[in-house]
């Protein structure tokens, strides 16, 4: 074997060996993309009764007397000094806690995309006590998963 046919044979070994690597990089990422996106929330029967019949009341309300119902629905009570208008951000809801720790018992859930008055945060930011306005229920959710709204 000469010296040109064993220069030929390294460098074609190394250009196989990168295409190789550089293939299975590719195909890593796309896998690890198509794992890494969250699935559709499940609906359930019984969240979508409640849905359907909360979408229902306000619009009842609005064609009947639509003043009040545009004063009641953005702001039913006045907030409390510091407390702040906000939505959910994160996309898979939140539990509704009766304490702001872990292990508290769960005593509901809000919906992504909810509206919710923030009444106070815990010192160190990681909890948040919240009120339901359509449904007037208090408790603790989890900081950093909702966001101020300007209404």
């Amino acid at each position: 074997m000469s010296l040109s046919g064993l220069f030929k044979f390294i460098v074609g070994f190394l250009l196989a060996i990168v295409l190789l690597t550089g293939a299975s990089v590719a195909a890593a990422l796309y896998f690890a993309a198509k794992l890494s996106a969250l699935p559709e929330r499940p609906t359930f029967p019984n969240e979508v009764k409640t849905s359907q019949t909360a979408i229902a009341k306000p619009k009842l309300t609005a064609a009947s007397n639509p003043e009040p119902a545009s004063s009641d629905t953005p702001s039913p009570k006045p907030l409390e000094p510091g407390a702040y208008r906000a939505i959910v951000t994160q996309p898979i809801g939140l539990i509704l806690r009766d304490s702001p720790t872990r292990d508290s018992n769960r005593i509901g859930g809000i919906a992504y995309k909810e509206k919710v008055v923030v009444l106070e945060d815990t010192p160190d930011k990681q909890w948040q006590r919240v009120r339901i306005e359509q449904e007037d229920r208090e408790g603790w959710v989890k900081g950093g998963n909702t966001e101020k709204t300007e209404e």
